[in-house]
């Protein structure tokens, strides 16, 4: 079964307080209207993220990141399990961003944070007081959206 990612990156915006290496899967069956990464829709599209290649990267970014963050790749369960395992055996946190709004409980055994919800324009991101999706400690089942608005980035930068 296909697991591609597009080229990873590091990001800091997506768990604040972290930096995060930033895996993004391909195959996304979502398809939020308004998405800004349609490139993620066509599982085809990105290169094979494989235990080995997944390592490579670690390495590569050995004591610069902290968190590993998937967007998506929920859809393949035992590919991702098995990757966020390797994350956390290195002693990293791990995060997955998803469209959906439940994902499957052994996904979440190996998650610290967790953002839920499709992307919808009207009620906008974790930014807004209006919107649907939810970003959350998974250990606590603190809900942090807070941490995203102009008040959070002004305490987490105090």
């Amino acid at each position: 079964m296909i697991f591609n990612t597009l080229l990873p990156s590091i990001v800091f915006q997506e768990v604040p307080g972290e930096i995060s290496l930033c895996f993004s899967i391909t195959g996304c069956d979502i398809g939020c209207n308004g998405c800004h990464s349609t490139e993620l829709w066509k599982k085809e599209n990105g290169t094979f993220l494989n235990e080995e290649t997944f390592e490579y990267w670690l390495n590569k970014y050995q004591n610069l990141i902290s968190c590993v963050v998937f967007f998506g790749g929920e859809w393949q369960p035992s590919q991702l399990i098995s990757l966020l395992c390797i994350a956390q055996s290195r002693g990293l946190k791990t995060c997955l961003y998803t469209g959906r709004k439940y994902i499957d409980l052994s996904i979440s055994h190996h998650l610290d944070f967790l953002k839920t919800g499709k992307w919808d324009a009207a009620l906008g991101g974790l930014d807004s007081d209006t919107t649907n999706q939810v970003f959350m400690n998974v250990k606590t089942g603190e809900t942090l959206n807070h941490l995203f608005n102009s008040q959070g980035v002004q305490h987490a930068a105090a």
